[in-house]
């Protein structure tokens, strides 16, 4: 298949690669450019584990092609952090216990991430719904809508 020269801005970095006008954005996240925090799960849009934000909005890169994403901004979780220190979102997973297997926690975090900066208060209501896309097999997601509620420092349902 022919390829084709593309400029990614991933994490804030300019990558130029030549891709196959068929890969997905994942692919080239994982294969090309070696960040692996971005999972392959079901690869039809279904689970959620691919999730990136592209211009801040959360996406599923499984389902967008690579060459599509050039003069947007790209976010991985290896672009979350700051230097050595873990995002806020990163730090209360793990503080919340809302990481066990950790396949899904990537996607989990972006969407998070996507909801917090347009919606900073959410409600419990509006973090459900936000990760409603997002499949977890593991946590029962009390610990995650814990987790994203405690840094959202949103209101808990019913209290005044």
């Amino acid at each position: 298949m022919k390829k084709r020269l593309i400029e990614l801005d991933v994490n804030g970095e300019k990558k130029e690669i030549a891709v196959a006008e068929n890969r997905t954005l994942l692919q080239v996240l994982r294969e090309e450019l070696g960040l692996t925090g971005t999972k392959r799960g079901c690869d039809l849009g279904s689970c959620a584990a691919c999730t990136v934000l592209v211009d801040g909005k959360a996406v599923l890169s499984c389902l967008q092609l690579a060459i599509e994403m050039e003069g947007k901004r790209i976010e991985t979780i290896e672009g979350l952090s700051d230097g050595e220190g873990l995002h806020p979102l990163q730090k209360s997973f793990i503080e919340k216990g809302a990481i066990q297997c950790g396949f899904c926690t990537p996607g989990m975090i972006l969407t998070a991430k996507a909801l917090i900066d347009t919606t900073p208060h959410p409600t419990e209501e509006e973090i459900k719904k936000s990760i409603g896309g997002n499949f977890c097999r593991c946590t029962g997601y009390a610990q995650i809508v814990d987790a994203i509620r405690s840094v959202a420092n949103a209101p808990q349902e019913g209290s005044s």
